[in-house]
């Protein structure tokens, strides 16, 4: 018996499991301000304990990095990341779990042809598209800015 398209889409639609948007846009927003006040309490103590504030600033996605790389190593941040969701998203700590756990995960293949080659698969367009968002925008507001003169 062959199915046609539509009846394979409906089979699929009636199969699928509904997303839990309002949860998961409440855990995004919870895990996601969680990780902006860890970063916001570093702050305080760096300060706290004497750093000056550009040097505090500069503490702060160090440390974050540093604990989004321990607990992505530990397999902790990926668990996290289930229930959270795009909280984990927050840019430093997003960031820095898409660097690590491609080469957590191709580091039996060596260091140069593992890590070194796959490190950054996930983060690699990131930057590139990232790079090319900001010279778009950077000229878009050149001209603008030009025009408007």
């Amino acid at each position: 018996m062959k199915t046609t398209k539509e009846e394979y889409k409906k089979l699929a639609k009636d199969n699928t499991p509904r997303s839990p948007v309002l949860r998961d846009c409440v855990f995004a927003f919870l895990f996601g301000g969680a990780i902006c006040s860890v970063g916001q309490a570093l702050l305080g103590l760096f300060k706290a304990l004497g750093a000056e504030e550009e040097t505090a600033k500069t503490l702060v996605p160090c440390t974050l990095i540093f604990i989004t790389v321990w607990l992505t190593g530990f397999g902790i941040f990926d668990r996290i990341a289930r229930y959270a969701g795009a909280g984990t998203l927050v840019p430093i700590t997003g960031f820095a779990n898409a660097v690590v756990s491609p080469a957590i995960d191709n580091k039996a293949e060596g260091w140069v042809p593992g890590v070194g080659t796959k490190i950054f698969s996930v983060a690699g367009p990131v930057i590139l598209f990232g790079t090319l968002a900001s010279v778009v925008w950077g000229v878009v507001y050149y001209v603008m800015t030009c025009v408007m003169k």
